[in-house]
């Protein structure tokens, strides 16, 4: 673990089994709503009612640290508490390889959806919570129902699709073309097909899936899903990271120009 005492933040980099341990987990679900996921770090900005926690998790930081480097504790969290009005940046090590979670999404109808995950990870649901929180009708551990009878609610959850890396883990999300002609039912007029059929209308509708627009969506459609996709995954947009994420987020940057040039010349 390291830790960098900036002017405005604490910044600090550990490993997720650090990041796992229980009191940086109870400090880190204490203020999950304040919390910015970002790629493998989180930043936890100050909240008044939440005072004591931090304080509480200044000291264990504080304690673990100074244990680990064999310094004074007190002179350090004498420094530490200075900055106790500073957001906490904690980031992982970009050596770990992440590991692959996959959230299934299913529409009830178009202003209801079933997000579930394959097995219950608190992580990758406090970011769901967070980015979907006012649109969420009831959930577990492992899964959410959402109210998405409003314009800004359908946003808010595309929003929240497009991001596929939370901390330590790689996010697929699965839906079928039923979840794309249930929510989107502007688009009941196209045709989904079986995609099972013939091998031709499988990998079509596999780019569609791709590009994350319904089966026989117009070529505008598919030029904003495509250019919005694009940015996301672009390698060259990628600092210090991984070669397995470099690797990861070029495959699906080509995958998505192969998905494009093929329903742009249909």
């Amino acid at each position: 673990m390291e830790i960098v005492l900036r002017n405005n933040l604490i910044l600090i980099n550990t490993d997720f089994d650090t990041l796992n341990s229980g009191w940086m987990r109870e400090f880190l679900s204490h203020h999950a709503r304040g919390m910015l996921f970002l790629d493998k770090a989180v930043l936890v900005f100050r909240n008044e009612s939440l005072s004591e926690s931090r304080n509480e998790f200044i000291k264990e930081l504080s304690q673990y640290h100074a244990l680990k480097h064999d310094f004074s504790h007190e002179f350090f969290l004498r420094s530490m508490l200075k900055f106790g009005n500073q957001p906490i940046r904690i980031e992982l090590n970009k050596s770990q390889e992440p590991k692959n979670i996959k959230v299934n999404l299913y529409a009830y109808d178009k202003n209801r959806v079933l997000i579930t995950l394959d097995r219950a990870n608190s992580w990758v649901m406090s970011y769901l919570r967070s980015q979907l929180e006012v649109y969420i009708e009831r959930g577990t551990d492992s899964s959410l129902v959402l109210d998405l009878s409003d314009l800004k609610s359908r946003e808010r959850l595309d929003k929240t699709l497009n991001k596929r890396s939370v901390l330590h883990y790689q996010i697929t999300y699965t839906f079928d073309n039923r979840f794309m002609s249930k929510l989107y039912s502007e688009f009941a007029h196209y045709s989904f097909g079986n995609l099972c059929k013939e091998e031709e209308d499988r990998e079509k509708n596999y780019f569609y899936m791709v590009l994350e627009c319904p089966v026989g969506a117009s070529q505008d459609a598919l030029r904003e899903s495509y250019k919005k996709l694009a940015k996301v995954y672009h390698p060259d947009k990628l600092h210090n990271e991984s070669p397995y994420i470099i690797k990861r987020y070029t495959q699906k940057f080509q995958l998505l120009q192969e998905a494009y040039a093929a329903l742009r010349a249909s």
